[in-house]
């Protein structure tokens, strides 16, 4: 039974290859003839459009791809070169800002070796800027020699302000801007004295000038370190630099004047200062006072402490008139 399907499936196998066989044979012959390559050359020339569509269409659709992958690498570099950017930028600022702190910590050097006084640099750690407290927070206090009413200043030998609060490690100055600040100061030219106060917004103000003082646009304000007898003398040392005038008013029927200032450093920027040590304003102790000698019986001694006593100015005498 088995050899009887054998050979049934070998006789279809030969049978279906006989025709194939033929089948082609004729078809070679009939493709050789005149009529059948004329037919399909027709053929062809009625498909070129739809082939050459279908051909711009698998172009178009070839390019479209390769546009999309285009797009997406150029994304994919913009990316890449956006965060560069970013990274140079951030890395320039950073330079910038060393090269600014640079730039103040020489000039505050210079400074140094120009002063009298002894100094004691510090960074500012904390700002208070509102309208109604202007304030800088330091980083040195009573550990680095800093009391209460030292006198600050900044590159260019510019007034900051004076220490108000003070710690071990830390310092409040109050600018020269803050409401509650008060400085005399004297126009460089003219020698025109005011009371320079801070204002809302960190302007400074001089007031009750002297109406018949010429003031100049551009002219320089500074402390003039008024000293008087009996070593009272002004909480600022002379000649620090407190602002530009930058606009004058005038009234006719008023005695004093007023000028407005800007200060001649941005306060609200500060990154380094000085603080002046050894410098001692105002009244002097009561230990330090001199001693009126007309109130001192003759060859007592003084009390503790007490400085040798002054003569009292002669009483004036006075002068008959002529007949």
């Amino acid at each position: 039974m088995t050899t009887l399907f054998a050979t049934r499936s070998a006789r279809r196998r030969a049978v279906a290859f006989t025709i194939l066989l033929s089948i082609s044979l004729i078809l070679m012959a009939i493709s050789s003839s005149p009529g059948v390559t004329e037919f399909q050359n027709a053929i062809n020339f009625a498909l070129q459009p739809v082939q050459r569509a279908i051909h711009g269409v698998a172009d178009s659709v070839a390019s479209a791809v390769g546009a999309v992958g285009e797009i997406q690498g150029l994304h994919s570099d913009n990316a890449t070169l956006r965060k560069e950017n970013e990274r140079l930028t951030i890395e320039n600022l950073r330079a910038q800002s060393i090269e600014q702190e640079n730039e103040q910590l020489t000039a505050l050097l210079q400074l140094r070796n120009s002063l009298t006084f002894q100094t004691a640099a510090a960074e500012v750690i904390a700002r208070e800027t509102s309208e109604a407290r202007r304030a800088v927070t330091i980083s040195k206090g009573t550990d680095a020699g800093i009391e209460q009413g030292d006198v600050v200043i900044a590159e260019g030998g510019a007034l900051v302000g004076r220490v108000t609060n003070v710690g071990p490690n830390f310092s409040t100055v109050t600018l020269i801007s803050d409401r509650s600040s008060t400085v005399i100061g004297e126009t460089e030219t003219s020698d025109a004295r005011g009371d320079v106060i801070g204002q809302l917004g960190g302007a400074l103000i001089m007031q009750n000038i002297d109406s018949t003082e010429k003031l100049v646009l551009g002219e320089r304000v500074l402390t003039p370190g008024i000293e008087v007898a009996g070593g009272i003398r002004s909480p600022y040392p002379k000649g620090l630099l407190i602002g530009e005038v930058t606009d004058i008013k005038h009234d006719a029927n008023s005695v004093v004047q007023t000028a407005y200032l800007l200060p001649t450093t941005n306060l609200d920027k500060l990154s380094y200062v000085l603080v002046i040590l050894d410098y001692v304003g105002g009244l002097p102790p009561p230990d330090d006072t001199p001693v009126d000698c007309s109130h001192t019986a003759a060859g007592s001694p003084l009390p503790g402490g007490e400085q040798p006593c002054i003569e009292p100015s002669a009483k004036p005498t006075a002068t008959p008139l002529l007949p």
